[in-house]
């Protein structure tokens, strides 16, 4: 069997979603227009920077949304999934999901982005499997703004993956699968593309492209 791995924003999607869910909320007034997108800019631009400091983003990202009643923030979600996440479902990352899928692979969606907002995204493309950043909830079952384990987040996405495996019986890792592919865009998962046996950076920022090319990987482009 094979297993595939895929990052999802910059890579199965063109947009950032967390970056775009906030932009959703600002436009429907949940959140201050100027002081939240003045902060959801800055943080969006630390993380293509490679300096995000994840607990601050997550806490902030997950404000404007936590402290409401769930049945509104599920509401406002399916409405983001509706006007902004399905139009940008671009039918090339959609044929190359299949393409896996069709081969008998065993895939997964590996995200820094909160379980929140990827939920729909993922069952949108159809793939079963998501291991995304965990969201801490009290007592009563609210989102508290803090993460829950191990975030899905550079090194992290290893952890995340080899426990999940081990959670599926893949109790050997990488080495229980004939070829092991991930899909990134970005220079924060290059662990988890050194640990692939096929890595392919897809859609690259500048400095992954730089390293792709340094150490013959390929380079795959799914929105041009």
């Amino acid at each position: 069997m094979n297993l595939t791995l895929f990052d999802l924003d910059g890579t199965l999607i063109e947009i950032d979603s967390d970056h775009a869910f906030g932009d959703f909320m600002v436009q429907n007034e949940w959140v201050d227009p100027v002081d939240f997108k003045r902060r959801n800019d800055a943080f969006y631009a630390d993380y293509q920077a490679g300096r995000l400091n994840l607990p601050a983003y997550v806490a902030f990202a997950t404000a404007g949304w936590r402290q409401r009643p769930l049945a509104q923030s599920l509401a406002l979600r399916e409405r983001f999934m509706r006007e902004v996440m399905r139009p940008a479902l671009r039918p090339g990352a959609k044929s190359l999901v299949e393409q896996h899928r069709q081969a008998g692979d065993l895939m997964a969606i590996v995200t820094a982005t909160n379980e929140f907002v990827t939920e729909p995204i993922a069952q949108a493309f159809g793939i079963e499997h998501l291991i995304a950043l965990q969201l801490q909830r009290d007592a009563n079952g609210q989102t508290t703004g803090m993460i829950r384990g191990t975030p899905t987040f550079r090194e992290g996405k290893i952890t995340r993956v080899l426990d999940w495996l081990s959670g599926l019986g893949h109790t050997s890792g990488r080495e229980g699968f004939d070829r092991v592919t991930v899909y990134s865009d970005s220079i924060n998962d290059l662990p988890l593309l050194e640990w692939a046996t096929h890595p392919v950076a897809t859609n690259p920022a500048p400095s992954l492209a730089d390293v792709a090319q340094q150490r013959g990987w390929p380079i795959l482009r799914l929105f041009t």
